[in-house]
């Protein structure tokens, strides 16, 4: 049998919980879903689930739509999917000649 190690950590008692629910749900321990972690961490030389953190741009959208700046409004559901639709159609208009 392979040694193994102990890894003791801190988390939230609430994430811990609805976390355990979710991985008993799927059958497995919280051990054995850390070591899935583990596994997929050493075949893939990378976190197992895309990063996404926001650039200074997306940083700033985002605190101006909290703080209710550069919104843009439409009178109704139907001239938002109007402006969608023209949106989308130019793009794809751009994308299919390239």
């Amino acid at each position: 049998m392979a040694k193994t190690a102990t890894i003791k950590i801190q988390v939230e008692l609430a994430l811990k919980k609805e976390v355990d629910s979710i991985f008993k749900s799927l059958g497995i321990s919280t051990a054995e879903a850390i070591q899935l972690f583990f596994q997929n961490v050493k075949v893939f030389k990378a976190l197992p689930f895309e990063e996404n953190i926001p650039n200074e741009e997306t940083i700033q959208v985002m605190s101006d739509t909290d703080d209710g700046k550069n919104l843009t409004e439409w009178d109704s559901v139907d001239s938002y999917f109007k402006y969608i639709e023209q949106d989308w159609c130019q793009v794809n208009y751009f994308t299919s000649n390239i």
